[in-house]
């Protein structure tokens, strides 16, 4: 239970600096990076569009038709790769802090 404490802490630390450096490179403008980025999590989009059912989407989004819609896709990509982020610096934290 305290490894899982510990993680979910570096989890959300993680997950702030993710944003903070998303909010950093939106301020100094550069957009190839971020369109990068995205491309990072378009697979895990794509992949959760596909095996999640058409009614799950429509409940959460209140869109028909759903799994096309671009703006959902993008957003999910953008979600999937500020989790990556997250994660990464969430395990470089663990790393950091909590070696045993």
């Amino acid at each position: 239970m305290r490894l899982l404490m510990q993680f979910s802490a570096c989890l959300g630390l993680g997950l702030v600096v993710a944003v903070m450096i998303l909010i950093g490179l939106m301020f100094f403008g550069w957009f190839s990076l971020i369109d990068g980025l995205l491309l990072t999590g378009k697979p895990l989009a794509s992949l959760s569009l596909m095996v999640l059912p058409e009614g799950f989407w429509s409940g959460l989004t209140g869109l028909h038709d759903a799994a096309n819609n671009s703006t959902l896709h993008s957003f999910l990509a953008l979600c999937a790769a500020l989790g990556q982020v997250g994660l990464l610096l969430a395990l470089g934290f663990m790393r950091l802090w909590y070696r045993p």
